[in-house]
Protein backbone atom coordinates (compact mmCIF):
# COMPACT_ATOMS: atom_id res chain seq x y z
CA UNK A 1 0.00 0.00 0.00
CA UNK A 2 2.17 2.92 -1.09
CA UNK A 3 0.92 6.51 -1.59
CA UNK A 4 1.07 6.39 -5.78
CA UNK A 5 1.55 10.17 -5.91
CA UNK A 6 2.07 11.92 -9.01
CA UNK A 7 4.22 14.97 -9.94
CA UNK A 8 1.69 16.98 -8.60
CA UNK A 9 1.82 14.76 -5.51
CA UNK A 10 5.26 14.89 -4.93
CA UNK A 11 5.17 19.17 -5.41
CA UNK A 12 2.73 19.09 -2.99
CA UNK A 13 4.95 17.48 -0.65
CA UNK A 14 7.80 19.28 -1.04
CA UNK A 15 5.54 22.42 -0.80
CA UNK A 16 4.42 20.81 2.87
CA UNK A 17 7.50 19.98 4.29
CA UNK A 18 9.61 23.47 2.80
CA UNK A 19 6.74 25.41 4.44
CA UNK A 20 6.53 23.11 7.42
CA UNK A 21 10.42 23.98 7.96
CA UNK A 22 9.66 27.60 7.63
CA UNK A 23 7.34 27.80 10.79
CA UNK A 24 10.70 26.97 13.02
CA UNK A 25 12.16 30.45 12.85
CA UNK A 26 9.07 32.10 13.86
CA UNK A 27 7.95 29.52 16.74
CA UNK A 28 11.26 30.99 18.93
CA UNK A 29 9.96 33.32 21.45
CA UNK A 30 13.00 35.26 20.87
CA UNK A 31 12.51 35.72 17.03
CA UNK A 32 12.61 38.55 15.08
CA UNK A 33 10.31 40.71 13.11
CA UNK A 34 11.83 39.28 9.79
CA UNK A 35 10.60 35.23 11.28
CA UNK A 36 7.55 36.68 12.48
CA UNK A 37 6.65 37.65 8.87
CA UNK A 38 7.72 34.91 7.63
CA UNK A 39 5.13 32.87 8.61
CA UNK A 40 2.83 33.99 6.04
CA UNK A 41 4.51 32.79 3.15
CA UNK A 42 4.96 29.49 5.16
CA UNK A 43 1.40 29.28 5.81
CA UNK A 44 0.66 29.65 2.08
CA UNK A 45 2.98 26.90 1.34
CA UNK A 46 1.74 24.32 3.58
CA UNK A 47 -1.43 24.94 2.57
CA UNK A 48 -0.88 24.55 -1.46
CA UNK A 49 1.14 21.65 -0.86
CA UNK A 50 -1.71 20.45 1.39
CA UNK A 51 -4.37 21.36 -1.48
CA UNK A 52 -1.89 19.23 -4.05
CA UNK A 53 -1.37 16.53 -2.11
CA UNK A 54 -5.36 16.12 -1.43
CA UNK A 55 -6.59 16.93 -4.75
CA UNK A 56 -3.82 14.17 -6.31
CA UNK A 57 -5.14 11.16 -7.71
CA UNK A 58 -8.73 10.78 -9.75
CA UNK A 59 -11.76 8.66 -8.48
CA UNK A 60 -13.41 7.96 -5.30
CA UNK A 61 -11.54 7.87 -1.88
CA UNK A 62 -11.38 4.39 -0.50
Amino acid sequence: MGLKLSKKGLVGVALMLVGSLAFLPGLVPSSGRTATLALLPAALLLTYGTYLVGTDGGGRPV
